[in-house]
């Protein structure tokens, strides 16, 4: 029993820091409805500029005021990104605002090296709190039992700031309705900004809190915001109250995993997650979601095919592609072939976001599972490449039925958590079955048949997998199964009215898309030659969704050209520079500043701007008609 006391303590000490992290991020997402990326970045900050000010300021005061001072300084950071960067974006399509918020993170990233170099620190005792407390003959440090009073204190002023104060009460409107506070005369900029100030000292203050118990490190910001993500959706995103509830489970969920469930300690929490998702799709204290702004893929100039001059430069630009070989050395092809991968890959995400209206953050899951079948099939049946390849993806496609019938059941922000939850527990799977899988030590020697060996030969091959999946994919949105997608996307109601199944729909769509990320999966497992547990990790889904967004999401062929620009970037800034996270991650905040709706979007509205007008009036509007139509959405 004093085991299990002193072990609940120390959960509800790591609660008080998650929950300060996780309060901020559900206060600003409930207002200003951003999914703040960067909120693990301002947590690293809080650390690290606490660890520098705690080491030059000596005595108690020096300490404490030093932790307070570096949560004030993130909060200030955070409120001048808010100032120029996010009030730049706040009508772009909500996920931009993610896709921006990515870059933040990633620069942040390489800054923190630049500046405190690449070793973890040490931060000191808390003064006054060094030492441990006896509780039932276990001795737990004091500093402990510090952080547990705090996290109810911390609660307490959140509830009287909202409750008491006319800002709290303005606020908690704003919450609920942000158009009707705009027309009450609130001035939204300053309480955006002041909102997202105070999510993010909330984030510092965690992070600045965490330096006498653990390592300070730069890799502490992914680390967090993957639970800080689980916790504010187990809670309701929105509520306060519900951050700390969910804090809590989650903290001694994971003191406790580790000793009664060992084989799925790591995705304990994910698997709570769905099940808390798919009985209470709002957490256990939000509430539904409002309509959003703007529908992925919405646009006030319909989709169309192709022309047939457009289709002869498609096929001539497939044609030059598929000539490189006789130009371009073996690096650059197999350079060339990881890029036609991932085209596949993002191409897959993008139908089920443009086309499906749902923005999955796990569909790495099912570019894993197609690498792991195609991996089984040679290592365990003995297959050749090209059974493996034919029933290697059926792995995605059966992970894409299984975990769609649930996900489409979720709308929104929520959809997009328990799709990774779903690929966190396919990640846990492979991570920790090391009998099947190989654990991190992954399967090894998945290599090509002989003819498709060479840089050259497995070049062909992909760009011809590559080219007749995206075409697939274009001819599914053009398709009536296309245009009951695209209904159901941008009006439930109205096209359940006219015999549309909605779920059924978008199920079928979210198999489409994981049968075809399976595709790109077994290609990539011997295009490297090895499958690894990261292929279905969250930096892999993160890069799908940056590719995706970076092409536009109202654009029907968008991912080719953001897959294209990401990853070539990516590994050209990896080979050439040791910041390489700094400078894509600016690259990718200035593309999302200059180009919102994505580059190629930006490319189809300066073609439309310029086409000459029509006799039917389908040409270029007056200046001013564009703005007003999207304004009237």
């Amino acid at each position: 029993m004093d085991f299990i006391v002193v072990q609940a303590l120390t959960g509800l000490a790591s609660a008080a820091s998650l929950f300060l992290v996780a309060s901020g991020l559900s206060i600003i997402f409930g207002v200003t409805r951003i999914v703040n990326f960067a909120h693990g970045a301002f947590y690293m900050l809080g650390a690290y500029i606490a660890f520098t000010f705690t080491e030059a300021l000596s005595g108690t005061l020096g300490f404490w005021g030093g932790i307070v001072l570096a949560a004030l300084i993130v909060a200030v950071l955070g409120a001048a990104l808010e100032i120029v960067l996010l009030r730049r974006i706040y009508r772009a399509p909500e996920l931009f605002q993610l896709l921006a918020t990515f870059g933040v993170t990633l620069m942040v990233q390489d800054i923190v090296i630049l500046i405190w170099g690449p070793e973890d620190l040490m931060g000191r005792r808390a003064p006054g709190f060094r030492g441990a407390v006896d509780i039932m003959g276990q001795m737990v440090p004091a500093y402990d039992l510090l952080l547990i009073g705090l996290g109810p204190a911390v609660l307490g002023v959140l509830w009287l700031i909202f409750h008491r104060t006319r800002w709290g009460v303005l606020v908690r409107a704003a919450t609920q309705d942000r158009d009707m506070v705009a027309a009450l005369g609130v001035n939204q900029k300053w309480l955006f900004t002041s909102v997202f100030a105070l999510g993010v000292f909330l984030a510092g203050l965690g992070g600045a809190l965490q330096i006498p118990r653990d390592a300070v490190s730069h890799a502490m910001d992914l680390r967090v915001i993957v639970d800080v993500f689980v916790v504010v959706v187990i809670g309701g995103l929105g509520s306060v109250t519900g951050a700390f509830v969910a804090a809590i489970l989650v903290s001694e969920l994971n003191a406790f995993g580790i000793l009664i469930f060992p084989k799925i300690s790591l995705v304990l929490v994910f698997i709570v997650m769905a099940v808390v998702l798919v009985i209470r799709p709002y957490g256990l204290f939000g509430k539904a979601e409002g309509p959003q702004r703007v529908a992925a893929g919405l646009s006030i100039r319909p989709w169309r095919p192709f022309t047939q001059a457009e289709r002869l430069a498609v096929a001539a630009a497939v044609l030059v592609a598929a000539s490189l070989p006789l130009f371009l050395g073996n690096y650059m092809l197999t350079v060339g072939s990881e890029i036609l991968v991932f085209v596949l890959f993002a191409a897959s995400l993008h139908f089920l976001m443009t086309v499906g209206g749902l923005s999955s953050f796990g569909h790495a899951a099912y570019f894993g599972l197609g690498a792991y079948g195609a991996a089984f099939m040679v290592k365990l049946a003995g297959a050749s490449m090209v059974v493996a390849l034919l029933v290697g993806p059926f792995m995605g496609l059966a992970g894409a039925v299984l975990f769609g019938w649930f996900a489409v059941r979720l709308s929104g922000v929520y959809f997009a958590m328990l799709t990774l939850a779903f690929a966190q527990i396919t990640w846990s799977i492979a991570f920790q079955w090391v009998e099947v899988t190989g654990g991190d030590n992954g399967m090894l020697g998945i290599w090509p048949a002989s003819w498709a060996s060479s840089p050259q030969g497995f070049f062909w091959l992909t760009l011809g997998v590559v080219a007749i999946g995206v075409a697939v994919l274009r001819m599914l949105v053009f398709s009536p199964f296309g245009f009951g997608l695209r209904a159901a996307r941008d009006s439930a109601l109205r096209s359940e009215a006219i015999g549309i199944d909605r779920k059924n729909v978008q199920w079928a769509a979210f198999v489409v898309a994981g049968t075809f990320a399976g595709v790109a999966g077994a290609l990539f497992g011997f295009l490297k030659g090895s499958v690894f547990p990261e292929n279905l990790a969250i930096p892999t889904s993160v890069d799908g969704l940056v590719m995706v967004l970076l092409g536009g999401i109202e654009t029907v062929s968008g991912a080719v050209v953001g897959a294209i620009v990401y990853k070539a970037l990516a590994i050209w800034l990896m080979s050439k520079t040791e910041l390489s996270k700094l400078v894509l991650g600016g690259v990718i905040v200035l593309l999302v500043v200059a180009f919102p709706k994505g580059i190629v979007g930006f490319l189809e509205d300066l073609r439309h701007r310029r086409r000459p007008p029509t006799p039917d009036g389908a040409g270029p509007k007056p200046a001013g008609y564009v703005a007003k139509v999207e304004a009237a959405e």
